[in-house]
């Protein structure tokens, strides 16, 4: 969105960045999105039996909510690499790798049932799969 001003003396051009415009969108979008999906997966590993829990029963917004974080963690994350890193994408996608990867070690580990561990450990790389991508390409 662009603001004209107009005075006898000056016109000023307001424009949104790129930075301020799309990164928060899409950031929203896909948290929206991919929570929505590992949500819905999740209900129907619980209704092929699979129990999803770690030290007890996880809610089933607690899905959601998760990824929702997740994102926005991702989406901040760019924002500071896209202001303070030469190689803002390459850095991003390091980053996220390693803590995808670290993600994956609390269900693995704590997870009461094998099915539990391999459901768990497979919608976090999915949710991964989802929101890398998207966030890296708005890398400056």
């Amino acid at each position: 969105m662009t603001t004209v001003t107009n005075s006898p003396d000056t016109t000023v051009r307001h424009a949104r960045s790129r930075l301020t415009c799309t990164l928060p969108r899409a950031t929203a979008s896909v948290g929206a999105l991919s929570g929505a999906t590992t949500t819905a997966i999740a209900v129907l590993l619980r209704t092929a039996g699979v129990p999803l829990a770690v030290h007890g029963k996880i809610p089933l917004a607690g899905f959601a909510q998760v990824t929702i974080i997740g994102a926005i963690i991702g989406g901040v994350l760019l924002a500071v690499l896209n202001r303070l890193s030469p190689t803002p994408r390459r850095l991003f996608l390091r980053l996220t790798i390693g803590f995808t990867a670290l993600s994956c070690m609390v269900p693995a580990a704590y997870a009461e049932t094998v099915s539990s561990k391999i459901s768990l450990v497979a919608l976090h790389l999915l949710a991964a799969v989802m929101i890398v991508p998207v966030l890296a390409r708005l890398a400056d």
